[in-house]
Order: structure tokens, then C-alpha cells, then sequence
């Protein structure tokens, strides 16, 4: 019994220690792509979800898998290294509740923001300087068209 048990105390801390591993040069490889996004700073959470790419919550879950509540601080700094202080605040207080790590929670956001139109839209920047240029209208008899 205390064979098997050991066994599978150390299989489990092999595989966190593994999604640690990942998790870690997932995220300093994602830095850069994720410093050039450009999100509002007063967006809400699932907006900022909408505008993040899914490497960066799958990461997120797995440094979170891999540390528990230890993963709190390394998420802190990251996160706001990146620049998304309202996914810092959120992935810190997630971080925090033990025994959560087995479940997805950026990932299931991530999903539940696209599949169920949660946040603000994507504009592009073409749409947003038709908007303040306001309605074109289109004079039918003028020579010029």
C-alpha cells in the first residue's frame, strides 16, 4: 500500500512540475505578443478574455495546476509584466482558493466569452474611424462621382 501510494505521489509531482516547466516558457515566450495587443484599459474581464490568445489562459491553468497557491505570486508579477492588470487581479484571487487548480478556470472564460458573446466587440480600427467620422452620405447628383 505504501508503495502504490508513493507511486502515485510522485507521478503527480511529476507532471506539476512539468506544467510548471511548460507554463514558465510558455509565458516568457508569449511576453512580447502579448505587450503589442492593444485592449482598452478600462475593459472588463471577459472583453480582456476576448482580446488574449488562448495559449496565454491554457498557460495560465497549467502554472496554476502546477503551483496550487503558490502560483499566485508568479502570476502577480507576469501578468502585470504583460500589461493586464484585470486578469492579474482575477488569476491571483483564483490562485489563492485551494484545491481549484484542477479546474480550467481561465481556459472554461476564455471559451465562455466567444461561445456566449460575453464582453465588448472587437473593433477593428476601420470601423472605429467610421464611427467618429459619423454617416457618409451619398449625393446621387454630384458631377464629382
Amino acid at each position: 500500500m505504501n508503495t502504490t501510494l508513493w507511486q502515485l505521489l510522485s507521478t503527480l509531482a511529476i507532471i506539476m512540475g512539468v506544467c510548471v516547466v511548460i507554463a514558465l516558457l510558455g509565458l516568457l515566450m508569449l511576453v512580447r505578443q502579448i505587450r503589442q495587443l492593444r485592449i482598452p484599459r478600462d475593459a472588463d474581464f471577459f472583453t480582456t478574455m476576448r482580446y488574449v490568445p488562448l495559449p496565454l489562459v491554457v498557460l495560465l491553468d497549467l502554472l496554476d495546476f502546477g503551483l496550487d497557491i503558490f502560483s499566485a505570486p508568479i502570476m502577480w508579477m507576469v501578468l502585470d509584466r504583460m500589461g493586464l492588470p484585470n486578469l492579474r487581479n482575477k488569476a491571483v484571487i483564483e490562485a489563492l482558493i485551494p484545491f481549484t487548480n484542477v479546474i480550467p478556470t481561465f481556459t472554461a472564460s476564455w471559451l465562455a466569452a466567444r461561445l456566449f458573446n460575453l464582453g465588448e466587440q472587437h473593433w477593428s480600427y476601420a470601423e472605429r474611424y467610421r464611427e467618429l467620422a459619423g454617416p457618409r452620405t451619398i449625393d446621387m447628383d454630384d458631377p464629382r462621382r
